[in-house]
């Protein structure tokens, strides 16, 4: 073994090794030359678990939903130059939805930057301030001072992907010539005994402090009109500690798909799932002013909801962030709270039961629970007489059709809106995913089947045929790694969203530049990656096609064909009927 070889084995083997000691298994690799001594080191390791994949962004995407399902970081391995900035768009999408990822980057040494290297580009920083930290690696060396160097910086850049608020950590590699690494060469150099991390960092959970506590109970016992909100977010002991808190308020809890609090076996007495439509309505809106307004989470998919509460400003606003970020787009935030959400709940509600304070004024909750189920019936009603495929129909049968321990995956655009809007809400112990950091369309496939490798089982991902079509390459996984899924492909031909927007006016322009019809037939595309394909045309068949691809197991892609136009009328039906049921049984006034 030459010096230069010598040097890289170990520094790599070191590296390579902290990683895995330090909680990361899962490596999304994909191929190239530079990122060879990686590679190999992986792939040597015996507790390494590679995941290979042709396409760049592919693998991004589907660590990211492999991170998000499991909460662990999931690492990716890439060679250098223009394959690192395949990464980006799943980058920032951990970055903004907190997704914990370690990304391993190789590039040329030193010497061989800005001087028209092939295969170079300037990879310093490369994903700016998407990353939580980055590290531009030294050339590998065998020395005692370097190898622990690894080791430590290994373990602290796995830390930090994970420390909240978790996301994306960057570590750019450069490698010289010889790349190979040898083989059968012991890897523990500097190593701790008995397999523990070389560093090991943790963090306390954060309670907030007593006076906090009881200022914050008091603050909310004598606000009878309140209102608790949850958007995003991955805490599943918040769901029995919110409703908790409801409980003794008397608040109802406005709950995003994606809270995890929508189905579960929690109490739902306090729980709306069909806010969506009833906040449409103007008479309403203006009858129900909310006095607080308590949010967990990240924002919520609801545009009528976001405009509910511009349109109370003077409505006391208290966001509860569990990372210490910023989840407040709206800047009407009157407290932000640091803490974690579920610890705050229980004890509020300890602090109110021990004051003897439970509210029985219930009225206010009565009346917007009594509004969020009559418009529930209102939608299913309208549903019924749906007999032709609907893509909003499409949600409210997968929460009769989805087995207890699913998980449905909401492609952005349309679907996420969709399920939030007509999924109602049970005690089936369901999960919702979707990419709502930056609400791209890019990935999604790949996300989903990463999220059913991470063990997301049985997995139904929804999306539509633009979003489908983009990361149509990420279907080759389900086939190299034989995973269960049902694709359910919404195909309006084109872009749907944009027909519920004010650009569906210009008529001249709107097909060229939003609608964007493509005529793409799907079935050779599916066929290639040896899918189970079906075109359904009536929900005998869709429910028949979904039931079959439960039991079957593998790749099912199930496609759903609309118009976009009859699908926006279909959709605008449901809110004058919601209305007009509000009104007529005396839960609204007019205006």
């Amino acid at each position: 073994m030459s010096q230069d070889q010598q040097n890289l084995h170990t520094f790599v083997s070191a590296l390579v090794d902290e990683i895995i000691r330090s909680g990361v298994s899962h490596f999304c690799i994909c191929p190239g030359s530079r990122s060879t001594p990686l590679a190999l080191t992986i792939a040597r390791h015996p507790d390494a678990q590679i995941w290979m994949h042709l396409d760049e962004r592919a693998a991004a995407f589907f660590a990211l939903g492999m991170a998000k399902t499991s909460g662990q970081s999931v690492a990716l391995v890439c060679t250098s130059g223009t394959a690192a900035t395949n990464f980006l768009p799943a980058v920032v999408e951990a970055s903004l939805a907190r997704v914990p990822l370690l990304v391993l980057t190789a590039d040329r040494p030193h010497e061989l930057r800005d001087c028209g290297a092939p295969q170079t580009i300037d990879q310093i920083g490369l994903y700016g301030n998407h990353v939580k930290w980055f590290v531009d690696l030294p050339i590998p060396e065998a020395t005692p001072n370097l190898v622990r160097y690894a080791r430590t910086l290994a373990g602290r850049a796995v830390a930090t992907s994970r420390i909240a608020p978790a996301g994306p950590v960057h570590l750019n590699c450069p490698y010289r010539e010889p790349l190979v690494p040898i083989a059968n060469t012991p890897t523990v150099a500097s190593a701790r005994a008995n397999q523990q991390p070389y560093v090991q960092v943790t963090t306390a959970p954060q309670t907030p402090e007593t006076t906090h506590i009881t200022e914050l109970a008091n603050r909310l016992y004598n606000t009878p009109h309140g209102l608790i909100i949850c958007g995003p977010q991955n805490n599943p002991a918040l769901a029995p500690a919110v409703t908790r808190l409801a409980t003794h308020l008397g608040y109802p809890i406005l709950a995003d798909p994606l809270s995890g609090l929508r189905c579960g076996r929690h109490p739902h007495t306090h729980i709306l799932d069909s806010y969506d439509a009833f906040l449409r309505d103007q008479a309403f809106t203006e009858q129900y002013q909310p006095e607080l307004v308590l949010r967990f989470g990240a924002m919520p998919t609801s545009k009528p909801m976001l405009l509910y509460l511009q349109q109370y400003l003077t409505c006391h606003q208290i966001v509860v962030d569990e990372a210490e970020g910023w989840n407040e787009p709206i800047a009407l935030a009157a407290k932000m709270v640091y803490a974690d959400g579920a610890a705050l709940c229980h004890l509020t509600a300890d602090t109110l039961a021990q004051e003897g304070m439970v509210r029985t004024d219930v009225d206010w909750h009565n009346a917007w629970i009594a509004v969020d189920r009559l418009t529930r019936a209102t939608i299913n009603t309208q549903l019924a007489t749906v007999d032709e495929l609907f893509e909003g129909k499409v949600f409210a049968e997968l929460a009769t059709l989805l087995p207890d321990g699913a998980t449905l995956y909401a492609g952005n655009s349309m679907p996420v809106r969709d399920l939030d809007t007509f999924f109602s809400g049970s005690e089936q112990d369901l999960r919702f995913l979707s990419n709502r950091g930056a609400n791209g369309i890019d990935g999604v496939i790949s996300s989903a089947l990463g999220a059913q490798a991470a063990g997301a089982d049985p997995l139904v991902l929804v999306i539509g045929d633009i979003s489908f079509y983009h990361d149509s390459n990420g279907l080759l996984a389900a086939r190299q790694y034989n995973l269960d899924a049902t694709i359910i492909l919404l195909n309006n031909d084109g872009g749907g969203i944009f027909s519920f927007l004010p650009q569906a006016q210009d008529r001249e322009h709107f097909e060229q530049l939003f609608g964007t019809p493509h005529g793409l037939d799907f079935r050779p595309l599916a066929e290639m990656y040896g899918a189970h394909y079906q075109c359904v045309a009536d929900w005998q068949g869709f429910r028949a096609a979904v039931q079959e691809s439960m039991v079957d197991g593998g790749l099912h892609i199930i496609e759903v064909v609309t118009e976009r136009e009859r699908n926006v009328a279909l959709h605008r039906a449901c809110w004058p009927a919601v209305s007009a049921a509000l009104a007529e049984n005396g839960l609204t006034r007019s205006t």
